[in-house]
């Protein structure tokens, strides 16, 4: 069952941004708002700020940003339920279950519940056999073998599952498991064609327990330990309603705090590459369990960290095999770095035979970033090879584009212009044709064109680009900002609010930036509705794009501090000094863009016209639209103080 409605709400009264956050981070006072040293990437000058009035924290540097529960979420990692339960701990708030759910939504949580319990069980039975005759003999030896101390043993919750059909099953029916929930969880099997006989999934190896974000076992590797080449060498749990391979990563439970820290993930790829990391002193890591990468998983690490350390085996020919996950995680956002170990290496062997210190020095002196990795990868077949050397230049260029920051994707054509010995702007034509590309393919699929992502002008010839856009969004912006901060304050001697105010002027308006048309729809639907759209209110909604654009709008970047009045007796006047002043010219800026916009787009058909000989008529309807416009932007100059020399 979930929680109901009641104990969400009384949550959200009773806990305190300030006492939520300085549970993680010290705070320091400045001004109105608390500051910190962000707990979400490194930084040593503070850009995380909490507004204990407003109810939220904003980083300038990440740009994470919330209420008191998302911090929860964002910080553990964890859902909106788990971070109410959470919250609901600490300040002793006694949770109610919803009653009002379906039967069907009951059943589907309640098998959820039980499969976490008999994961659970199965965990605890694993880890028991480790002191057993057989666990002790087999499992723990094979443990003690590669290093892995009792600590690290209990941290991973590593066991061992007994040489027998069914030891598991009868201890699970024992304790009351059924053999349905037993199923559903992957931990037996069916007899193929005999339904009625069922045996352990897991027999005579080692396991390594599967944990979800928050800790819960959801799901199991296992490694056999002996040289029968009729059995794979690992089994793992199969997709059950709480496993999605897709999502989960090896280790992200225990690398969580360190990601978070050290601003890095290291990314390898097997259960013992983890652990033995860990035993090198190096916590921030995860596996991809041997599978490929996924777009859950590339999401899951950018929650935790922008920066992703790529791990691979001293192997050529596999490395090149594994490109695709580099381009994946670009794709996702994500900064990229790769160390290869020497041949025959891995990152479990390599550790164990260099010892920690020396493990960890051989990671700092050997990180490249992506470009130089997947040059240096290919250099011995280019050297001497001008067609090999073209197309490592295209495979470069593939993978510079897969980046979505438009600086960062400049910055490494400058670099693989250097590597690869060609000129920057042979790099910047192919760039250019293959960003293009990608953008003609992904309207091909589309019914409608789709707007181009902000970064792509850089390539587009100047009369493609759109000039006016950005500028309409700041003003768009502006009066978004003022309307949600001040929007219930009283004019200067006016019985009138600036929101009446500001509404009644962009009636007729259509705003271009979808999430502020968004905002201001649903700021007259509150009115409407009799509420106050108060900050509180907005930052409750579900629409997530709309909450972080709130948040965004209501938190200063900057303060003025107290001791220029205080000390030097100097004063500042501030927009909220003079609402009326203020809301009437940001108005005005706006209407200027928008007129300046339509004037552009009359100049576009004018010239679109003039190619035309039997549109003599239109040409002039045009020009007379083109004049007005223009008479309408120099009045708005002349109240603005705008003078064109």
């Amino acid at each position: 069952m979930g929680i109901s409605k009641l104990t969400t709400d009384k949550v959200k009264e009773r806990v305190d941004i300030v006492e939520v956050v300085g549970d993680y981070v010290p705070l320091k006072k400045k001004g109105q708002n608390m500051w910190a040293c962000c707990p979400f990437h490194n930084e040593k000058s503070p850009s995380f700020s909490i507004s204990p009035a407003k109810q939220i924290y904003k980083c300038f540097g990440c740009g994470k940003a919330g209420d008191p529960i998302q911090f929860v979420m964002d910080i553990e990692g964890v859902g909106f339920t788990e971070a109410i339960r959470h919250l609901a701990g600490k300040y002793g708030i006694e949770v109610e279950e919803d009653q009002e759910r379906t039967p069907e939504q009951d059943q589907a949580q309640s098998e959820r519940e039980s499969l976490y319990i008999a994961l659970g069980f199965a965990r605890d039975f694993f880890v028991k056999n480790l002191q057993t005759p057989e666990g002790k003999s087999i499992g723990l030896s094979y443990f003690k073998e590669r290093g892995f101390s009792p600590a690290i043993i209990e941290k991973f919750d590593l066991g061992y599952a007994l040489d027998g059909w069914d030891h598991l099953l009868k201890a699970a029916k024992s304790a009351g498991f059924q053999e349905e929930i037993l199923l559903k969880a992957g931990l037996i099997l069916q007899k193929e064609g005999d339904a009625s006989r069922v045996y352990d999934r897991f027999r005579g190896r080692v396991t390594f327990t599967i944990h979800n974000i928050g800790g819960k076992p959801i799901g199991f590797g296992a490694r056999i330990l002996t040289k029968d080449k009729n059995q794979p060498k690992y089994i793992n749990s199969p997709e059950t309603a709480v496993y999605h391979k897709s999502d989960v990563l090896y280790g992200m439970f225990q690398a969580k705090k360190a990601i978070r820290e050290k601003d890095n993930c290291y990314l390898v790829e097997g259960y013992t590459d983890v652990v033995s990391l860990h035993l090198s002193g190096i916590e921030n890591v995860v596996a991809s369990s041997g599978t490929s990468l996924t777009d859950g998983q590339i999401k899951l690490i950018k929650r935790f960290t922008d920066q992703v350390t790529v791990l691979y085996d001293g192997d050529s020919a596999g490395i090149k095999a594994s490109l695709r996950g580099i381009d994946l995680l670009l794709e996702g956002g994500l900064n990229v770095k790769a160390v290869v170990f020497p041949d025959g290496e891995d990152p479990d062997s390599y550790s164990r035979k260099v010892g920690s210190q020396a493990f960890q020095d051989y990671l700092a002196q050997n990180s490249r970033d992506f470009i130089g990795f997947k040059i240096g990868l290919y250099k011995d077949e280019f050297v001497k090879n001008p067609i090999r050397k073209a197309e490592v230049i295209r495979e470069v260029i593939q993978s510079i584009g897969k980046i979505p920051d438009p600086i960062i994707r400049s910055v490494y054509a400058k670099e693989a212009a250097t590597l690869l010995e060609v000129e920057e702007d042979v790099i910047h034509t192919e760039l250019n044709k293959s960003l293009l590309k990608t953008q003609k393919d992904h309207y091909n699929q589309q019914q409608d064109p789709p707007i181009p992502e902000t970064g792509f002008e850089e390539f587009l010839p100047t009369e493609e680009r759109t000039p006016f856009s950005d500028i309409l969004k700041v003003q768009e912006r502006e009066m978004v900002r003022l309307l949600i901060n001040y929007g219930w304050e009283t004019l200067d001697q006016e019985e009138l609010h600036l929101c009446d105010y500001l509404l009644a002027e962009t009636q007729d308006l259509e705003f271009e930036t979808p999430v502020y048309e968004k905002i201001l729809l649903t700021y007259r639907q509150i009115l409407r509705r009799g509420e106050v759209p108060s900050v509180d209110l907005f930052i409750r909604q579900k629409d997530e794009e709309m909450r972080q654009e709130i948040i965004d709008l209501v938190t200063p970047r900057h303060e003025v501090s107290n001791h220029w009045h205080e000390r030097h007796q100097i004063f500042i006047n501030t927009e909220s000094d003079n609402l009326s002043l203020t809301g009437f010219k940001s108005i005005l800026r706006l209407k200027r863009r928008v007129v300046q916009k339509m004037m552009e787009e009359a100049k576009q058909k004018i010239k679109s016209a003039e190619s035309d000989q039997e549109a003599d008529v239109k040409i002039d309807e045009l020009q007379k639209i083109y004049f007005e416009l223009k008479k309408v932007q120099l009045e708005i100059d002349k109240e603005l103080g705008i003078v064109i020399g």
